[in-house]
This record gives C-alpha cells, structure tokens and sequence, in this order.
C-alpha cells in the first residue's frame, strides 16, 4: 500500500513539492554561509518524493544551534514551503483519493518549519 501511495504522490505533487527544496537547498549552497540550511533542504526534497513509510525523528543531540537555525530557516525559507504543502493539501482534499495525500502534505509542514535536528527514518 506504501508503494502505491508513494507513486500517486509522486506523480501528483511529489515532483513539485520536492523540486520546490530543491530550489531552496540551491539557493542556500550558492550562498556560503547557508550551506547547512542546503543540506537540509536536500533531505527534506527526498523525504517530500516518498513520504509514505517514513517518519522524521527528533534527533537527540540536535541543540540550540539548530534551534537557532530552524528560526532563521522560518524566517526566510520555511514559511514559503509551509505554505506549498498547505495549498497543496487544500487542493488535494477536494477529491476522496486525494484525502490521505493531503494529510501527508500536512505532516509535512513541521519539517519544512524546522528541517535542523531531526532525522528521516523508515517505519518498521
């Protein structure tokens, strides 16, 4: 069933969804100083391609320099992606397959909010 609904949300909104990161992490790797914020982005995009069957985990170690990274990241980056996947929800509740493709896309909404000190890892 994973496999299904990865695809589906491949074809309807992954692609988008992961290339609007990737957009940002490139942004974020041509400025030097932001190249964690680049790395992250570029987890995030993989993570946005195939989000069933997957879960983002608080990393323990993670500390105040991510936390101070993930409210610089809001400020500039986070919010925009925030809210693609909020739009991108909308638009796929409309219709009954969408349904769990939208609430996906809202699981997704922390992560694009704080992407530092977390972790994606697969569900056993």
């Amino acid at each position: 069933m994973r496999t299904v609904l990865n695809v589906i949300w491949l074809v309807l909104c992954g692609i988008w969804l992961a290339l609007g990161y990737l957009l940002a992490g490139v942004v974020c790797c041509i400025l030097i100083v932001t190249i964690p914020f680049g790395l992250a982005a570029f987890r995030m995009a993989d993570f946005a391609l195939w989000p069933f069957g997957r879960d983002l985990v608080k990393r323990p170690d993670a500390g105040a320099p991510s936390a101070i990274g993930n409210v610089i990241w809001i400020v500039f980056a986070g919010w925009w992606l925030a809210l693609a996947h909020l739009t991108t929800a909308i638009a796929l509740a409309i219709t009954i397959i969408g349904i769990p493709l939208a609430v996906a896309n809202l699981k997704l909404i922390p992560v694009s909010l704080v992407p530092l000190g977390r972790v994606i890892v697969d569900r056993a």
